[in-house]
């Protein structure tokens, strides 16, 4: 599985591709097989992201997965106050993170 994710150009949030917009939440993520880097150059050339790219994940229950620790993390938010991360009364946010 594919997903594309960026940052927000107002707010510089983490944002990932939903199939017509940008959402903070990775489990919004669709997977853009082949078409991730067009649809990203697409949506950075109408300026409605900043620096989206392609990353590799792995479907699960509660969504998409990224691959690559860094973007476990970038889809949490930060690491050093768990009470700050998107989902903060979720008890098992963090736990997915390694």
């Amino acid at each position: 599985m594919k997903i594309l994710t960026g940052n927000d150009l107002a707010s510089g949030d983490v944002t990932w591709w939903t199939g017509d917009s940008w959402s903070r939440h990775v489990e919004e993520a669709i997977d853009v097989a082949d078409q991730g880097e067009a649809i990203a150059q697409a949506e950075e050339g109408a300026r409605r992201v900043n620096a989206p790219y392609v990353i590799d994940a792995t479907q699960t229950p509660e969504g998409p997965r990224p691959a690559h620790i860094k973007d476990r993390i970038r889809a949490l938010g930060p690491t050093v106050r768990p009470d700050l991360t998107l989902k903060p009364a979720d008890p098992a946010a963090g736990s997915w993170v390694i």
